[in-house]
């Protein structure tokens, strides 16, 4: 007697029309986010140099220095927010990591305002390398997950990657008599350059898959 054995292994379902419309959808809005923070980083990075790049890690934080310190974590609280406000059509599976990021910025935020009030360089480095670290972590794992539903996040997770280490750097380098703020400038600037990757990555994509 002949047994028919079913394959154990559920065939992937087809893509359908409406799920290939909102994957287009949070393809464009992570494109158009990711732009706007190629900017906001490369203004960032100018006047981090141009007004607090000699601070040096026994240096009390400037005014300008402050404030630049409090606004980078929050700008990214916002941003991720606005990522998933917008892009969260086809990526309703990281939303519990992006709390844990959002949790992260308000964290870092708190502890910028603490440093321009009480603190030294080297305390805000410590408090910076410790949120890269974390953050970059989350930023991988995001892009892990969201590489099936959106696709071409490779940019992002070899930049989540690069964060995770360039926070154990800075945080390890933090009271060292040399370091100073073109260091986390130096980290901004990077983390543009992989975010204009991931916009041409995210293009290529979707002309490929029209």
């Amino acid at each position: 007697m002949t047994r028919t054995t079913l394959s154990s292994t559920t065939p992937t379902p087809p893509t359908t029309p409406a799920h290939a419309a909102a994957t287009a959808t949070t393809s464009a809005a992570l494109r158009s986010l990711h732009l706007i923070r190629v900017a906001f980083s490369l203004i960032w990075v100018a006047l981090v140099f141009a007004t607090s790049a000699s601070l040096v890690s026994t240096d009390e934080p400037t005014v300008i220095a402050a404030v630049l310190l409090v606004i980078y974590p929050l700008w990214d609280v916002v941003a991720t927010l606005l990522e998933r406000r917008t892009a969260g059509a086809a990526t309703g599976s990281v939303n519990r990591v992006t709390t844990a990021n959002v949790a992260l910025g308000l964290a870092a935020t708190a502890g910028m305002i603490v440093v321009a009030a009480f603190a030294t360089i080297a305390t805000a480095l410590l408090v910076f390398g410790v949120w890269a670290l974390l953050s970059g972590a989350v930023q991988l794992v995001v892009g892990i997950r969201r590489r099936r539903t959106v696709g071409a996040q490779w940019p992002m997770i070899i930049s989540g990657g690069q964060s995770v280490l360039a926070g154990v750097s800075i945080a390890a380098m933090s009271s060292s008599a040399t370091s100073n703020l073109s260091t986390v400038a130096g980290y901004s600037a990077f983390g543009a350059f992989w975010f204009l990757v991931s916009v041409i990555a995210l293009s290529v994509r979707g002309r490929s898959g029209r």
